[in-house]
């Protein structure tokens, strides 16, 4: 059971890793209309991209001792949790987003079922 979340955790944390890379490198104009993107914007869009790296960097860490990462692992999920709530607010209150933060959101909003698995993984 431990294999089968290390694998799962590893493979979700390319994304971070995809969204963190890009998000540094091409920044927010890869997403809007080009004219559209303020310094303020990119440089904020770049900012929180580092994140998303940082955040896959945290996520490696706990791969290997998964059982013993308890908290960290909690503080995570959690912080993924309350950015999959602000993505379900901004689509109740903005409007529908594209297909990708959708899945996305349900990923976010799923991510405490991890932890479920983490405390069998703990226990046994």
């Amino acid at each position: 059971m431990k294999k089968t979340l290390q694998i799962i955790i590893a493979a979700l944390s390319l994304i971070p890793l995809y969204f963190g890379v890009t998000g540094i490198v091409f920044g927010a104009s890869q997403w809007l209309a080009a004219g559209t993107v303020t310094a303020e914007i990119d440089s904020q869009y770049r900012y929180l991209s580092a994140f998303y790296l940082s955040l896959t960097f945290l996520i490696w860490w706990m791969i290997p001792n998964i059982e013993k990462h308890t908290t960290p692992f909690r503080i995570l999920i959690g912080a993924i949790f309350i950015g999959g709530a602000a993505r379900a607010l901004s689509m109740m209150t903005i409007g529908t987003p594209p297909l990708v933060n959708i899945l996305g959101m349900f990923l976010e909003l799923g991510a405490p079922l991890l932890l479920v698995l983490q405390a069998r993984i703990k226990a046994a």
